[in-house]
């Protein structure tokens, strides 16, 4: 894999998200994309040929258009993924799901950053077996970047 630029824009004001959140995220992008690489799920992927990466947080309207608009599926999610170099993370989603689960607000946001990456690298989650493969890899290098110091950069 080249070497990999990662821009990751605030494009919503519903939830307050630090700056420096932004840029801890933009400055981990690299190497999580490298780790995703390595969990390829197919040797020809969308990762590998991609020079820059653009990174959308949105609120719940903006996440519920490009859902339907290109999915055609009704309603906010928390992460969708575009071949050509676009991830749309859904913020208020990352909130709701971060207080169900208990977990911090910037773990839930990186979660979403991984899980597109690892759709970069191949992997799909619409088949139980697919989805279960790709939550262990994405959990695996959520917890590497997470105890690598990204706590105390994104609490």
């Amino acid at each position: 894999m080249s070497s990999l630029e990662i821009i990751i824009g605030n494009h919503q004001d519903a939830v307050e998200i630090p700056v420096a959140w932004l840029t801890a995220l933009e400055d981990i992008g690299e190497s999580a994309a490298r780790m995703a690489a390595g969990f390829a799920a197919i040797e020809e992927n969308s990762l590998a040929h991609l020079a820059t990466l653009e990174v959308a947080l949105v609120d719940d309207e903006t996440s519920a258009r490009v859902h339907i608009d290109f999915m055609e599926i009704p309603g906010a999610t928390d992460v969708i993924t575009f071949h050509h170099g676009e991830i749309v993370i859904g913020v208020e989603v990352a909130v709701r799901q971060a207080e169900e689960y208990g977990e911090p607000l910037g773990r839930e946001i990186l979660r979403y950053l991984v899980h597109g990456l690892l759709h970069l690298a191949g992997h799909e989650d619409a088949e139980e077996e697919d989805s279960k493969a790709m939550e262990a890899a994405q959990e695996e290098i959520v917890d590497m970047l997470w105890r690598g110091g990204l706590a105390e950069k994104l609490s």
